[in-house]
């Protein structure tokens, strides 16, 4: 089945909202702040597998979540940067194993966001920490729950008309 515009755009558009609505979520209850951070809407980076309409729904939910989170402005360039790049590299591995395909979000965060907690946020002398539990972060959220995530949509593909 071709994809018309309006189903692209709607499912770019449900993928924005779950990454604004999951972010909040994690907000709530403190597991987005702190040393390794616990981010739920990065379990959806895996989304591309499945559709390329996730590309812009998770870089405009990212973008949109960083917004309404009060962040820095090269934070919300850069990570929502961070989160588009990872959309791109998973959707061009979407015919890898799902573990493989939740690999370039990881990469994506884990290389751009010590920097931006390091030069937006002055987090001094703690580049290589930084990096460490950004991943531990990353393979949580995106790695963990990212293949949680690829196996109950991927099991119920038909029924949401993927």
């Amino acid at each position: 089945m071709k994809q018309t515009k309006t189903l692209y755009l709607t499912r770019a558009a449900v993928i924005a909202a779950l990454y604004v609505a999951l972010t909040y979520v994690a907000s709530l209850f403190g597991l987005s702040s702190g040393v390794i951070q616990l981010r739920l809407s990065e379990a959806l980076t895996v989304l591309p597998v499945f559709t390329s309409a996730a590309i812009p729904g998770l870089y405009i939910g990212c973008l949109l979540a960083n917004l309404r989170t009060a962040a820095a402005p090269y934070d919300v360039l850069f990570g929502s940067l961070a989160t588009l790049i990872g959309a791109i590299g998973t959707h061009l591995l979407r015919r890898a194993p799902r573990v493989v395909a939740t690999i370039p979000p990881i990469i994506a965060n884990t290389v751009i966001v010590p920097f931006i907690l390091m030069w937006v946020y002055q987090v001094p002398d703690a580049l290589w920490f930084l990096f460490l539990t950004v991943l531990i972060g990353e393979v949580l959220s995106a790695g963990v729950l990212g293949v949680l995530v690829y196996s109950v949509v991927n099991k119920n593909k038909k029924a949401l008309g993927l």
